[in-house]
């Protein structure tokens, strides 16, 4: 496992080769500077060390990622944990694996030799286990999309449905967007004008973790911690240490001193409340609130943290507080300041199981008897803000990158192959046929789920899922172009981890629903940790947007047609900031101002809370501005690592806890693992209101 340490991070990456054909040359700089533009096609891929480590990899981030889906703090586990935990391993593999090679013969086939140990761990094979793990984590989101549909099916709805019919619906969904990524990546992967940013920082860690070096030579360097060692180190104390804020402690989890002094205050609660307020003053000691619903801190570039931060500042602490305590816009002072639940006029929560008949559609006569569905102010202006952000989106795209767009659209038709796409030459191409027979089979499957299991699933015919899907298969579609994969390989391993993780999500929510009694509870100072935020939105939207329908929320029948002006405020919000640029082009910080981004800070929020944010902002800042401008060696060296261990060491113990405690219930009871203690915040603070544990004003 020492091996590790001779790769040392370089401190630049080193200028590529001279290329004899200027048509050669990557049109990207971004993709010059980080991309190699050499290949060794003799480098084994289909080795004995990635398929156990990738399936291995895939199993257990999809077992652990559906797992803390569920938790008040769903931790993600993303691949970048799985590319640092699988380097040492995969090395120690190549050392004590025998290399004995025996010859394998199959009738009507050329016959092959086959060894468990081909040579030392390279660099392809730890591409393909991260692509395997990144199936593992849905691409990014934890667990795959269509989960969430049984999960509300069975534990908001009451309803039941098979696991044969959930298993399709997963599988599906996933394998849908494996189709529609297959027949659009000659389009959008092959032509280099087509590139993915955020491919370039996976490859710069894997160059990272596989190059030497000068530095490698500096003896101060051997005086440091090796990589390995730090990773155990830090994967050790986090697995520990989450055995207080996980079990023994869990008012760690939210330090809301501010509901401490005022006890018996609501307004004062709603301030300080870490998960139903404001969070000023709250903090934090769990990792799993840190790096909830945003993903790791660390790996967040800051000047990504920094437009988050602006408009998320902007909305909740200034749009907010106006909205609510102000101008007491849409009666908001009638319901929670923040609450995914939704309400009655008189404050109630609305009973949705009574306005949902035997066939799963509206009964309007209960729906008349309850009335029109309220929101928080928190949520109502999550949604107005969103749609803000999808018409800015347009706009912002349209008025700063629409030329480039269409000339780079242009230079794609017409461009000469670059060095990249003539590497992949070298490997055999994946027919276009696989993919059309992949399709048309999915899309049967998946029609005849919708017809003849219609009664189950309760769904029509789906689209956003598979599209997310495809966008994501295709972003590892460009990371295997850029690192010269087998194109082969990536199918097969793309479509083995898709059946794989969506199995292992599947499994592992039967169980869980099945298993934990009042999971996806609402209480909001509950101690417990199975409070399914993600599903809780989820289940909301499959109201707003499917039972009830747009119309009798944000449309004439509804309270909330005000909000569809945020759609012309973000379709002119670009307008503005483009008209002032053309004014005044030597202003250089004018195109600076990002819209989109600031319109859609908020928009893990909910199911996130002010405590996730507060608690992302303040760790990626130390990290990601300090530690990187004042210890920029100790940063390129350990930060992705620490991360990695973080998540790992968290991930674990809950496992541990849960198998060893939870499954039998075994609590310790004392005021610390009562909750924050802040239930007032979820009160409230209308005149006259009458709602249970809740004062009247």
């Amino acid at each position: 496992m020492g091996e590790l340490e001779e790769a040392t991070p370089p401190l630049s990456q080193p200028p590529p080769p001279k290329l004899d054909d200027e048509d050669e040359v990557s049109p990207i700089e971004q993709v010059r500077l980080t991309v190699p533009v050499t290949d060794d096609p003799t480098l084994p891929v289909w080795t004995f060390r990635m398929w156990v480590l990738g399936l291995l990899s895939c199993i257990l981030l999809s077992f652990l990622n559906q797992f803390f889906s569920y938790r008040r703090s769903p931790l993600v586990i993303t691949q970048i944990t799985v590319v640092v935990a699988t380097l040492p391993i995969g090395r120690f593999m190549a050392a004590v694996l025998p290399s004995r090679k025996w010859t394998v013969s199959v009738p009507g086939l050329k016959a092959r030799e086959f060894s468990l140990n081909p040579g030392p761990f390279n660099i392809k094979e730890h591409v393909l286990i991260s692509i395997f793990a990144n199936a593992g984590s849905a691409f990014g989101n934890g667990s795959a999309y269509a989960v969430m549909i049984v999960d509300i099916i069975i534990a908001f709805y009451g309803r039941k449905i098979s696991f044969l019919a959930g298993w399709l619906l997963i599988i599906t969904t996933q394998v849908l967007g494996y189709g529609w990524a297959g027949l659009l990546r000659k389009y959008v992967v092959d032509p280099a004008h087509m590139w993915w940013p955020s491919t370039l920082v996976q490859i710069s860690l894997f160059r990272t973790l596989h190059e030497k070096d000068e530095i490698s030579a500096d003896p101060d360097s051997k005086k440091q911690t090796s990589r390995p060692k730090f990773f155990l180190i830090a994967l050790t104390c986090s697995f520990l240490w989450y055995i207080f804020p996980g079990y023994l402690f869990k008012t760690l989890q939210s330090i809301s001193w501010v509901c401490w002094a005022f006890p018996h205050s609501v307004t004062a609660q709603q301030l300080g409340s870490g998960f139903n307020g404001l969070a000023l003053g709250a903090f934090t000691l769990d990792w799993s609130v840190v790096a909830s619903f945003l993903f790791s801190p660390l790996v967040s570039p800051f000047f990504a943290i920094a437009n988050i931060f602006i408009g998320y500042f902007f909305i909740v602490y200034v749009v907010v507080p106006i909205s609510y305590w102000g101008l007491n816009v849409y009666n908001a002072k009638t319901f929670p300041l923040y609450s995914v639940d939704l309400f009655k006029a008189d404050g109630a929560n609305y009973d949705i199981k009574a306005i949902v008949n035997s066939h799963f559609k509206l009964d309007e006569a209960q729906y008349a008897k309850q009335g029109r569905i309220n929101l928080s102010i928190m949520f109502a202006l999550a949604y107005g803000f969103g749609f803000a952000t999808i018409a800015a989106t347009l706009s912002h795209v349209a008025l700063f990158y629409g030329r480039e767009i269409y000339e780079r659209f242009k230079a794609s038709k017409r461009e000469k192959m670059d060095i990249h796409t003539k590497l992949m030459k070298n490997y055999q191409d994946i027919p276009s046929w696989w993919f059309y027979i992949l399709l048309s089979m999915t899309l049967f499957v998946a029609l005849m789920l919708c017809i003849f299991l219609k009664d189950e699933v309760q769904m029509p015919v789906y689209g956003y899922m598979s599209m997310s899907q495809a966008i994501a298969f295709l972003s590892d579609f460009k990371l295997g172009h850029y690192m010269k994969i087998p194109p082969r390989s990536m199918f097969l391993v793309q479509f083995i981890g898709t059946m794989v993780a969506g199995t292992v999500n599947m499994s592992v929510a039967w169980w869980l629903l099945h298993s934990i009694e009042g999971i996806c509870h609402q209480d909001p100072d509950s101690s417990s940790p199975w409070t399914c935020p993600n599903d809780h939105v989820f289940f909301d939207a499959s109201v707003i947007w499917g039972l009830v329908s747009p119309i009798r929320i944000f449309g004439t029948q509804g309270n909330y047609p005000a909000l569809n002006y945020f759609f012309l405020l973000g379709l002119a919000g670009p307008v503005v900031v483009w008209g002032f640029h053309r004014a005044f082009p030597e202003k250089s910080w004018i195109p600076l101002i990002n819209l989109p981004v600031l319109l859609g800070a908020t928009a893990n929020l909910p199911p996130a809370s002010a405590l996730n944010y507060n608690a992302w902002i303040f760790v990626g800042t130390v990290f990601n501005f300090f530690v990187y401008r004042y210890r920029k060696k100790w940063w390129q060296r350990y930060n992705y690592i620490l991360s990695a261990a973080l998540d790992a060491g968290v991930a674990f113990m809950a496992v541990v806890l849960y198998f060893t405690t939870g499954i039998e219930g075994k609590n310790v009871e004392w005021w610390g693992n009562e909750g924050e203690h802040c239930g007032l915040a979820a009160c409230p603070t209308a005149k006259g209101v009458v709602v249970d544990s809740c004062p009247v004003f």
